[in-house]
């Protein structure tokens, strides 16, 4: 049997309080570090570097920590290896037993280590420099022994963690962590990663399921689909849209070419701004539809589709072939279905 501990209410608050502490004192490091990047030549200028290290890097990202760092580290090599930079994890303890042999002539060493002191990562620089691979130092201080030797150090300063002894790593591993998605972003724009680069790494799951998935995979067809003519009455559309049980009809001309679209928001309007229901319902639907509508196509993929629904605020949209003929229609909730939402 599973026991719950029921907190008293006045615990309850005070753990609230401490949860928004914390993620206002995190959040205020993340916004120090941001400002230090557009005001510090030398934070922008070492910020640059290591971009460029990794970019004229011809192996791999071999990102390197201990403890707390090395969880993270792990993280951003995961990252950076998902986004087109090939990557791996070293463990810093490890690499004098062996491992060093992953890092090779033409690789780039990301070392993680907040005070810069860390002996088990100071032990591998020597050898590392000997194959002449670049370090990039993620560390606190310029000053720190590591921070000396490095080829360039992005340095990850707070001013007090999280942790209320001031003493778990927190504040700082978040920072650190966001700099490693931050070097992943910058990577992915410089080299022009895009959607499809995307699913080439992930295949699998649900980021590579709703990439691969087409429109015309997902999209409505046949009986599920509102048509109607220019010409149709609002009742007819209406029935139409009851019919198929959507939340809006395509209209059609004469030669089956959309022409436009009325969904029941449009109704709804139309509704609250007559006084008479009845003589509505027999209006022309040409004069209440949306005439230049979102159009979707079935090659697209249902990710930008999803993308253009919110950037256009709407949730549904026709779909139409070369010829802006009807061949479906989408709602969101079909692609909240085909998990790609």
């Amino acid at each position: 049997m599973v026991k719950i501990f029921l907190m008293p209410e006045s615990r309850l608050e005070e753990a609230v309080s401490v949860a928004q502490r914390v993620l206002e004192l995190e959040s205020g490091e993340l916004s120090n570090a941001r400002q230090k990047l557009g005001s510090d030549v030398n934070a922008a200028r070492d910020w640059t570097r290591a971009v460029e290290l990794v970019l004229g890097c011809s192996g791999r990202v071999v990102v390197t920590g201990l403890g707390k760092s090395g969880a993270v580290g792990r993280k951003i090599a995961s990252t950076l290896a998902s986004t087109g930079t090939p990557a791996l994890f070293l463990h810093a303890g490890e690499a004098m037993h062996g491992d060093l042999g992953m890092v090779a002539s033409g690789d780039c060493v990301l070392a993680i280590s907040y005070s810069g002191r860390t002996e088990e990562i100071l032990r591998l620089v020597p050898p590392v420099k000997e194959q002449g691979v670049p370090i990039i130092a993620f560390t606190a201080s310029r000053q720190s022994p590591l921070g000396a030797v490095a080829n360039c150090t992005v340095e990850i300063t707070v001013e007090r963690e999280a942790c209320p002894l001031n003493l778990a790593p927190t504040s700082s591993t978040t920072l650190c962590l966001a700099l490693g998605d931050a070097l992943a972003v910058c990577l992915m724009e410089a080299r022009g990663f895009g959607s499809s680069d995307f699913l080439r790494f992930h295949p699998g799951g649900s980021l590579g399921h709703g990439l691969a998935l087409s429109v015309s995979e997902v999209m409505r067809r046949g009986d599920q689909v509102a048509l109607c003519r220019e010409s149709a009455t609002l009742r007819q559309a209406l029935n139409a849209i009851s019919g198929a049980v959507a939340g809006a009809a395509i209209v059609v001309d004469e030669t089956g070419t959309l022409c436009g679209y009325l969904t029941d928001g449009d109704v709804r309007r139309a509704l609250l701004r007559c006084a008479d229901a009845g003589a509505l319902l027999e209006t022309r639907v040409d004069s209440l539809m949306i005439r230049s509508p979102l159009l979707l196509r079935g090659e697209m993929t249902a990710r930008e589709a999803l993308r253009l629904f919110g950037e256009r605020r709407i949730n549904d949209a026709p779909v139409v072939d070369n010829e802006e003929k009807p061949i479906g229609w989408l709602e969101e909730s079909d692609l909240l279905r085909a998990g790609v939402i």
